[in-house]
Formats: C-alpha cells, structure tokens, sequence
C-alpha cells in the first residue's frame, strides 16, 4: 500500500511539476547539443587498417601474429610515429613540459589501438582530429612495422654471411694446404693419379716377370714409382678422400652464404594488408545523440529528485507545525 501511494504521489509530482520538468530537460538537452558542438569538443575521426603477418618466424612459442602485435606495439615505432607526425604539436603539449613524454604516450595510447582480432590478424585504429592524418599514420605503422622487421633480418642474417664467409675462409684455407700437399707428391714422389699409376706399374712389373723387351731405364722408373706408391700412396688416397670432403663441404657452404646474401639485399614485406587505412567522412567523437539524451535524462532525473525533497520537506513542515 505505501509503495502504491509513494508511486501515486511521484506520478501526482510529475504532473503537477510537468512544465518546469519540461522546460528545464529541453534546455539541458539544447546545452548538451550545444556543448557537443565542433566549437566546444574537437571531433575525432577513425582510419582503421587490418594486416596479417608474412615472411616472419616466431621467435619461441609465440605466434606470428603476437610478434607482429608485440613489434608494432614496441618503443621505436611509437616514437617514429610521434616524429613523424609532430604530435606534440597535434596534442598541443609543451615541448619544454617536466611531463612532456609521458603525456604525449598517453594520448598516443588514448588515440591508437593496436590489437590481435579474433582471426589472428591485427587491428590498427587510428583516431585524430584530422582524417587525412588518422589514415597516413595507421599506414605509416605499417610501414614502420616492415622496416623493423627488415632491420632485424638484415641484422641476423648479416651474422650469418659473417660466419659462413669465415667457415670458407677456413675450408679454402684446408683445401690449398692438401692441394699443396699433393703438388708435393706430384713433383717429388711423381705420384699424380694413384689408380691410373697402380695400373702401369703393374703392367710393368708383368713386363719385367715374363721378360718382355725393356730397358734397364724402365725397369728403373718402375721400380722407383712402385717404391714411392708403396711409402706415399696411402698418404695421396688420404689426400685426395679429403679434398673431395672439402670441395663438397665448401659448396654446400658457399650456397648457404649465397641464400643468406640475398635475405640481406632482398626487399621484402611483412604484412599482407588485408584492409587498408582511409580517410574517413564521417566522425567517431563526439556521439551528439547520446550527449543530448543523457543531458536531458539526467536534468530530468535530477530535476525531480530536487522538486521530490523540496516537496516533501513541505510537507513534513506543514506536518509539524
């Protein structure tokens, strides 16, 4: 019964004071349109670009798209950004200002949203003043986005043509000392191609057992030869089993500093730009609608609060007296 008659009496108090709630809600809602206006509230307008990863590894377990969310998000492409764009000068803060840089990363943050969508792409939004400017700076971290990453491949793969031209270095180092070796038993020993060698020693010594028609000279040659092969011919297969290991090895090196040489020339990109930044026509901040409805709610609301108490108090003195 009392909520009947407290709802009874708001619905009697609306009533009676219908007019001035009228009044003062449409005039809050007029100030709320007005205040929302350009003149009082700067409005902001969106440019959003969406990318997906490419040509990237994950450095641990990680996925593509969180090296790329945590890249973009990093210090240097933020600041390159501030450059670039003067915002400073955008978000009207004091160079000069104790605060300056922390003040500027906290607009920045309020302005730029970077995050992974639910299908593993990124999300970039910009917000500015200016859409023009809200498009170039979303592309802009892109771009940012694809010459760390290219810095940061050159970078690693510059190590790598430093140690695959040093394991050359060594293995042409290996190869000239067995070809000198070899040069060695050629002109010394007369010991040059051991298989075709064996042969012809072999025939003479047959020449020799069955007394075919030779020279002392020859007979000479051969047996020096078969001396040599006998003390040196070991040696020479030894030689001649590694520098085929080597001349291999150095091949299959020399490929991989070729491969690493053209990751460090190449001009590659990062990102497959699924959607790309542009400039808007139409602005995200302020929502007028929703500014004008809640200013005239809450004038209203309030408006009511005040006439209840006034009302009440009334007659609670009435009531006394």
């Amino acid at each position: 019964m009392d909520n009947y008659f407290n709802n009874t009496s708001l619905v009697g108090l609306i009533i009676k004071w219908r007019k001035h709630l009228v009044i003062i809600t449409l005039i809050a809602a007029i100030l709320g349109a007005i205040f929302s206006g350009p003149f009082f509230i700067t409005p902001l307008y969106k440019s959003e670009a969406v990318a997906y990863p490419s040509n990237i590894m994950s450095y641990s377990d990680e996925s593509e798209t969180e090296q790329m969310l945590q890249i973009i998000q990093g210090q240097d492409i933020t600041d390159s950004i501030i450059e670039k764009f003067n915002l400073l000068e955008v978000y009207k803060i004091d160079p000069n200002y104790k605060y300056m840089r922390t003040t500027v990363l906290y607009k920045y943050s309020q302005n730029v949203k970077i995050k992974k969508t639910p299908y593993e792409a990124i999300s970039i939004i910009v917000r500015d003043k200016d859409p023009e400017r809200a498009a170039a700076m979303a592309h802009e971290i892109l771009n940012q986005y694809d010459l760390k990453v290219g810095n940061l491949h050159k970078l690693k793969y510059s190590e790598v043509v430093e140690m695959y031209e040093q394991q050359l270095a060594d293995k042409k180092h290996v190869i000239d000392s067995l070809q000198a070796r070899m040069r060695i038993l050629g002109t010394e020993y007369g010991l040059v191609d051991y298989t075709m060698q064996s042969q012809e020693i072999m025939r003479g010594y047959l020449r020799t057992v069955m007394g075919a028609s030779t020279t002392s000279i020859n007979t000479k040659a051969v047996d020096e030869i078969k001396h040599n092969m006998a003390n040196y011919g070991g040696e020479m297969i030894t030689l001649i089993e590694m520098l085929e290991a080597e001349a291999t090895s150095f091949v299959s090196v020399k490929l991989d500093l070729e491969t690493a040489q053209r990751f460090i020339h190449a001009k590659l990109t990062y990102s497959n730009i699924i959607s790309k930044p542009f400039p808007s026509d139409k602005k995200v901040f302020p929502v007028r609608w929703i500014i004008v409805a809640l200013s005239g709610l809450g004038a209203f609301l309030l408006s009511l609060l005040i006439i209840f108490l006034l009302d009440n108090k009334t007659a609670f003195l009435t009531k006394e007296a």
